[in-house]
């Protein structure tokens, strides 16, 4: 099996290529003209509260206001951590945050009486349903709140953000409020996971918060795990210090940007190389790998120098200029439409130039089948999200059903995108929602045509 990570850099992108195989696997684009704010942490002062949207709106220094979830507000006592009388240190800080006692408190006599920290939500699973049902935390006008981002303005709308703040490092998420270590659900094996948990247990160095362990974390050596762990709590001590110094609105914490990011989520043991055709991000790179992960790994890092493109040498730049049209085929000639809308992505299935001698039943269930993965990856190359509606070709059986589902979920569970999947429906529906954190990759690479708003017809009188 081959795996290679091909990087194009021009005057004002990036184009970053993941190649399993000699095909496509993913792709992703950086703009000079359209920067990211995902994942950056923001010291912002709250304009306006609006509870019958159950919402705030954030100065973070941005074009609009960012929108934060009153019942998402868990930790807005950042002002508080600005004018505390220093000597109180960090931990103080985060014991407010986290409305909690003080681990440690002087009795009537002066001696120290140790106490149990009171206990402490875990946002990675509950902050999202805390956010229809439960207890409001009460913001002021005025007041500064140290937020994230997570996503992207999109639209009209400014930023989402959450005060549930992490650091993600190549094996673990840090998050400084919650004590709790937790281990992906793609982590299967009970005994791995538990060989994690003890492992991040034993980060002594961390005097608060917890950490999520990521799935590729799952075969890593202890050294490697406690080495992540300490690199990015140093970094949430920067952002710390910056939040002391800094009014708001102000950035604290600037996600890296995407040569950073590949390297940290994608560069692992399976990738046979890496190919740059920058000397400058290359050099980058290798001081990335150096820092991050070894120094036997830099063998891999490839400088391209060719004449041509680094994608037209490795055969792909076809298949990028494939993923912004509304027609994909297959190899059976039966072909998909992906149409985006504002609501909404649907996706058609159709047998086009298929042609079998079997059954109806059975030549519906071969175009679905082979559709299902093709479906699942045209949506981790564009990054379409939201709610999709896939209108696979009309099958009886149920087993034929029960298949192709298990195919779209097999493909889609290579995504990095949180993704959920209904099951067929009556009318051979299948509903799903993909997360959307940012902008698509069409809405990045293309504007609204002036003449016909979009509609992409020519009337004819």
């Amino acid at each position: 099996m081959s795996r290679e990570i091909l990087i194009h850099v021009a005057e004002s992108e990036r184009r970053v290529a993941i190649v399993d195989n000699k095909r496509l696997d993913d792709f992703y684009i950086e703009l000079d003209r359209y920067q990211s704010i995902l994942a950056n942490i923001y010291k912002g002062r709250v304009e306006s509260i609006l509870p019958s949207i159950n919402g705030a709106f954030v100065n973070i220094g941005q074009e609009r206001n960012g929108f934060l979830y009153l019942t998402d507000a868990d930790h807005p006592h950042i002002e508080d951590f600005m004018n505390a009388d220093k000597s109180l240190g960090a931990q103080r800080f985060i014991d407010k945050l986290l409305n909690r006692k003080p681990l440690e408190q002087k009795d009537a006599h002066g001696g120290a009486a140790v106490e149990k920290p009171a206990e402490v939500s875990q946002p990675a699973q509950g902050h999202r349903r805390n956010r229809r049902g439960g207890k409001q935390t009460a913001l002021k006008v005025g007041q500064e709140v140290l937020v994230q981002v997570e996503k992207d303005p999109f639209a009209a709308k400014g930023a989402r953000l959450t005060t549930h703040l992490s650091i993600p490092g190549r094996f673990v998420v840090y998050m400084p409020y919650d004590d709790h270590v937790g281990v992906s659900q793609k982590i299967e094996n009970p005994q791995e996971r538990q060989r994690l948990r003890d492992i991040i247990k034993e980060a002594d160095f961390v005097k608060e918060g917890g950490f999520i362990v990521r799935t590729v974390s799952s075969g890593q050596t202890k050294e490697e795990l406690i080495n992540d762990a300490r690199f990015v709590y140093d970094k949430w001590q920067k952002v710390l210090k910056l939040a002391r110094e800094k009014s708001a609105p102000a950035l604290i914490y600037k996600e890296g940007d995407i040569i950073w990011k590949v390297v940290r989520d994608f560069f692992r043991d399976d990738v046979n190389a890496i190919h740059v055709d920058s000397k400058v991000e290359y050099e980058k790179i290798t001081k990335y790998i150096e820092a991050l992960v070894d120094k036997k790994s830099l063998k891999k890092v490839h400088f391209y120098g060719g004449s041509t493109n680094i994608f037209d040498a490795h055969k792909v730049s076809n298949e990028l200029e494939r993923i912004y049209d509304q027609k994909v085929f297959l190899k059976t000639g039966a072909y998909i439409i992906i149409e985006p809308t504002e609501g909404l992505i649907v996706v058609d299935v159709n047998s086009g130039r298929y042609k079998t001698q079997a059954s109806p039943e059975d030549a519906a269930f071969n175009v679905n089948i082979e559709a299902a993965p093709e479906i699942a990856r045209q949506l981790r190359l564009r990054d379409l999200g939201g709610i999709i509606v896939i209108d696979f070709i009309d099958m009886s059986r149920e087993d034929h059903k029960r298949k192709v589902l298990d195919v779209l979920r097999a493909e889609l569970s290579k995504d990095t995108a949180k993704t959920e999947v209904n099951r067929i429906s009556s009318l051979g529906l299948v509903e799903m929602t993909r997360e959307r954190a940012g902008k698509t990759l069409e809405s990045i690479k293309f504007a609204e045509c002036p003449y016909c708003h979009g509609r992409g017809k020519v009337r004819i009188d």
